[in-house]
C-alpha cells in the first residue's frame, strides 16, 4: 500500500517537543519529515530549530497552518491551550497529534486560584463542554486526531494486550501507579494553566493504559469497549503538610499553588470490575510507572519504569559523566536501574509510528479522542467525588 508523505508542523519547543522530534527520527517505512517549530517565544524556537536542523521557523501557528506542505500539527503546549489550539488546527484541515491530557477546566474570568475557588461540578461540566467542541470541531474537519498518551504504546502494555487476549480471560482489577519528585513544568502547578495537578497530569497515563485494556477487552467478548461507570477519589496537598515545610533541606518540588500534589482514584466498570490508580510528585527515587493487571487467567506487571533490564553501580555521581541513568533521580551514585532505552520502554516510538502510519494510510491510531474524553471525564469525576466524598456516577457522560 503506498502512503502520502507526513509534513510534521511543531507547536511548542520544550520538553515533550524535545522527545517527540527525537522519536519521529526512528518512525520507519514511511516518508516523514519535520519541517518547522512555531513557539510563544521565537528566541526559543529559533534555537530549538537549530539544535535539530529544521528548516523552518514560523512567526505563529497561523503562518504555520498557512504553509500547504504541513498535513500534521504536533500540539506540544501547555493545557490550557489544547482547546483553542486543536480547534483552529482541524478547522484549518490539518492533522492532529496532541499530548495529554485532552482539555480541562482552566476558569472563566476568576480570580487566579480558581482551584481553591470553583466548585469541581463546575469544573466537570466546563471540562466536558470543552472536550465535546474539540471532538466536533475534528469531525467537522475529517482529519485524525492522535492523542498522545505513550502508556497506551508501551511495549509491556501492548504485550499485556496480547497476553490478555490468548484465552477467555477477565481483567479483574487494575493497580497502576505514575508518580515522581515533581514535575517539569511550573505552569502544572497552577489550576489555571494546567487544569489540575498530580491526578489528571499524572494519573491520566495509567488510567489511559487501563481504559485502553478494558476496551479491547469488551471488543474480544462483546463487540464494544468496556467502558468505566463510577469513580471515588481522595486527593491531598503533601507538600503542604507543617513538618515537611519546616524542613531545610527538600528533594522534592514545591510551590504548588492550588493543584494538588497526590491523588488516589477508584474506578468501576460497567462489567463491575475495578481499577485502583495512584499518582503523585512527591515521590523520590526516580519516576515509577507502573501497571499490574489481575485477571482470572494471569497476572500481569507491567514495569516500564523502573525496571532491571540493566544494573549499574558507581560509588561517586561524578564517576558517571554526563551518562543519563533514567529520570527524575536525585542521584546517580550507588546502585542503580539504568534504564537502556527509557524512550522505547514508554512507549515513545511505538506511539509516533502509529500516528504517521494512521495519517499516511488513512485509519485510526490506538490511542484515539474516544480513550481522550474518556480519560478527562474520569478525572474531573474524580475531582467532584474527592470534594463531596461521594461516589460518582460517570454514565451520563460517557
Amino acid at each position: 500500500m503506498s502512503s502520502k508523505p507526513i509534513v510534521i508542523g511543531m507547536v511548542g519547543c520544550r520538553f515533550a517537543a524535545s522527545f517527540h522530534l527525537e522519536n519521529y527520527r526512528l518512525v520507519h517505512g514511511l516518508d516523514v519529515r519535520v519541517k518547522g517549530v512555531t513557539s510563544k517565544s521565537g528566541e526559543s524556537a529559533t534555537t530549538f530549530a537549530k539544535m535539530h536542523g529544521l528548516e523552518k521557523v514560523y512567526d505563529s501557528v497561523e503562518e504555520m497552518l498557512g504553509d500547504p506542505e504541513i498535513n500534521l500539527v504536533d500540539l506540544c503546549v501547555p493545557n490550557y491551550l489544547h482547546h483553542p489550539l486543536t480547534i483552529q488546527v482541524a478547522e484549518a484541515g490539518k492533522n492532529i497529534i496532541l499530548e495529554k491530557p485532552l482539555s480541562g477546566y482552566f476558569g472563566e474570568g476568576e480570580k487566579e486560584l480558581i482551584g481553591k475557588e470553583t466548585s469541581r461540578k463546575k469544573m466537570l461540566e466546563g471540562a466536558i463542554a470543552s472536550a465535546d467542541e474539540m471532538g466536533e470541531a475534528v469531525r467537522e474537519s475529517g482529519i485524525r486526531f492522535c492523542y498522545a498518551e505513550n502508556w497506551v504504546y508501551a511495549p509491556s502494555v501492548q504485550k499485556a494486550n496480547h497476553i490478555l487476549s490468548q484465552s477467555d480471560n477477565t481483567i479483574l482489577r487494575f493497580v497502576g501507579e505514575e508518580s515522581h519528585s515533581g514535575t517539569h513544568s511550573e505552569y502544572a502547578k497552577l489550576w489555571r494553566t494546567s487544569g489540575g495537578g498530580s491526578l489528571i497530569n499524572k494519573g491520566c497515563h495509567p488510567l489511559g493504559a487501563v481504559l485502553y485494556l478494558k476496551y479491547n477487552e469488551g471488543r474480544r467478548k462483546i463487540g464494544k469497549p468496556i467502558r468505566p461507570k463510577s469513580v471515588t477519589a481522595e486527593v491531598a496537598h503533601l507538600t503542604e503538610v507543617k513538618s515537611f515545610v519546616k524542613e531545610e533541606e527538600k528533594y522534592i518540588k514545591t510551590g504548588w499553588q492550588d493543584c494538588e500534589d497526590w491523588a488516589s482514584m477508584m474506578i468501576t466498570f460497567e462489567d463491575d470490575t475495578v481499577a485502583q490508580i495512584t499518582a503523585s510528585d512527591m515521590v523520590l527515587g526516580g519516576i515509577h510507572n507502573v501497571l499490574t493487571v489481575y485477571s482470572s487467567k494471569a497476572v500481569v506487571q507491567c514495569n516500564m519504569n523502573p525496571n532491571s533490564s540493566m544494573l549499574t553501580y558507581a560509588p561517586r555521581d561524578k564517576f558517571l559523566g554526563d551518562e543519563y541513568i533514567r529520570e527524575k533521580l536525585e542521584t546517580r551514585a550507588g546502585w542503580q536501574l539504568t534504564n537502556p532505552d527509557e524512550d522505547w520502554m514508554n512507549g515513545f516510538p511505538h506511539e509516533l509510528q502509529d500516528f504517521c502510519e494512521a495519517i499516511a494510510y488513512d485509519r485510526e491510531p490506538k490511542s484515539t479522542m474516544e480513550l481522550a474524553r474518556d480519560v478527562l471525564v474520569v478525572c474531573y469525576g474524580a475531582y467532584l467525588a474527592a470534594e463531596q466524598g461521594t461516589r460518582v456516577d460517570l454514565t451520563r457522560w460517557i
